[in-house]
């Protein structure tokens, strides 16, 4: 479910409860308070469409599965909203107190009751969607938390593999600088072993010609 589309639904249901209170008590108001009734009335169905419209954007804006869903409980809302403009244009009309006094006078008060059910119907109604938005945020922001919790162990077991590859590297680092000394050592040693070869060889070279130098003396003497 989209948050943004929940959060748009909430509004909504708050806002379909409460026309359908100010349009059930806007006939008992005298003509002051009626007037100041349907403005706020009508105000409020401005903000209602507006929110069909949000609605509907962004319900065609998601994936098809999500999208026929939403659509088909937005025409409920629709047909909701369509209702409250029905009932806002009866009760704004300038005749509508002479239209109910002679819808009473015809049909007595037996129309108030289907009436006053229609209304209470649509504000149970409106209330139940409420309810049922409430419900739908609360197992979001379980599953939001649910998912934070798996986030923060994930970061837990990154941050312990990172920890270990940091002492690996500083381990692989420790012996990169034995193998160096030990290469700098056998460098040296050869040298030393290359500077030695060439003091013994002068030194047999030395001991030769002395020999050569002794042999022939004693056979020139």
């Amino acid at each position: 479910m989209s948050e943004v589309f929940e959060g748009y639904e909430r509004q909504y249901c708050e806002i379909s409860a409460n026309l359908a209170r100010k349009c059930t008590a806007a006939s008992a108001l005298n003509r002051e308070q009626k007037k100041q009734r349907i403005l706020e009335i009508k105000s409020g169905l401005d903000e209602a469409d507006n929110l069909i419209k949000k609605m509907d954007l962004e319900a065609w804006s998601l994936q098809p599965s999500l999208k026929a869903m939403l659509l088909a409980k937005l025409r409920e809302y629709k047909t909701d909203l369509n209702n409250l403009k029905s009932e806002f244009k009866r009760i704004s009309s300038p005749n509508a107190n002479q239209m109910a006094r002679d819808e009473l006078l015809e049909s007595g008060m037996a129309d108030t009751l289907p009436a006053s059910t229609n209304q209470r119907d649509r504000l149970m109604m409106a209330t139940g969607r409420l309810n049922r938005s409430t419900d739908r945020i609360k197992d979001s922001r379980r599953t939001m938390l649910e998912t934070e919790e798996l986030g923060v162990s994930i970061l837990q077991d990154l941050h312990q593999q990172r920890q270990s590859l940091l002492h690996a590297h500083k381990t692989l680092h420790g012996v990169d600088e034995n193998i160096s000394k030990s290469k700098k050592v056998l460098t040296a040693i050869s040298r030393r072993m290359s500077k030695n070869k060439w003091i013994i060889g002068s030194i047999i070279a030395a001991l030769v010609l002395a020999i050569l130098f002794i042999i022939y003396f004693k056979l020139t003497h």
